[in-house]
């Protein structure tokens, strides 16, 4: 614990002067990853790995807080991190795309581009989380699974998905909840809000981190069914094959 809380300290500390008033591009990227690397340092478990990384990210997006911002991925391509921050960074423009396509004002043209945009999103999203998938499914292939071994209700990368969304949850609630130009009431009513995500985010957490153990313990064993958005295929879309 005490290891973890030094950890947070200076990462912060090392963030902060990433992205500070005289922020520089390649600072930022050495900062995150050097973040990442203290909480790999102290053996955190992949779960809280994924939190420390999440939040960094998301953080870095407000740096900017454009939906067309264009970033370089901080990571050894190919890497687990690497996904990661993909996958987050998807979650954290498209979070900002439903936000704009919601204004009442919106012109129709702009609004059907952004429904289109948002449709592309979530299967970049979706082949993400099955790439990440993919990676468990190499890391465990070895493993002795027992007999009386358990299927879970869901693969460790869709739990993984639940923790990038609650990261973008904790940091927007955040911000309602220290908000100066609304009242009492409703601060109170996004602190209460921020409570329970914290605590969603711990549980949901340790559950993941509990899952690994037990596959790799062979206590449980998981499968990875690919997602069949069948509207997104030209095959399988009567309004799309209709037209042929």
């Amino acid at each position: 614990m005490f290891g973890s809380l030094i950890c947070i300290f200076v990462g912060n500390l090392i963030l902060g002067a990433a992205f500070g008033p005289a922020f520089v591009g390649g600072l930022a990227w050495s900062g995150a990853l050097l973040y990442f690397c203290f909480f790999n340092f102290f053996a955190m478990k992949f779960a809280e790995k994924c939190n420390s990384l999440f939040d960094a990210t998301v953080e870095l997006y407000h740096r900017y807080d454009d939906v067309d911002a264009r970033v370089e991925n901080p990571y050894e391509p190919g890497s687990i991190e690497a996904d990661l921050f993909t996958k987050n960074w998807i979650d954290t423009v498209q979070w900002h795309l439903e936000d704009i396509i919601r204004d009442p004002d919106i012109n129709p043209v702009d609004a059907l581009a952004l429904k289109r945009r948002i449709d592309k999103s979530n299967q970049d999203r979706t082949d993400l989380v099955e790439e990440i998938d993919t990676y468990f499914r190499e890391k465990f292939a070895d493993v002795q699974v027992r007999e009386d071994a358990t299927i879970n209700t869901e693969s460790p990368a869709w739990a993984v998905d639940r923790l990038s969304i609650l990261a973008l949850k904790i940091y927007h609630m955040q911000e309602q909840a220290s908000r100066q130009d609304v009242d009492a009431a409703h601060v109170e009513r996004c602190q209460g809000k921020l409570a329970v995500l914290l605590e969603q985010r711990a549980d949901l957490t340790a559950a993941i981190d509990q899952l690994l153990d037990d596959i790799a313990a062979g206590r449980k064993y998981m499968k990875v069914y690919r997602q069949m958005k069948l509207y997104n295929d030209p095959a399988t879309n009567p309004v799309l094959y209709g037209k042929k």
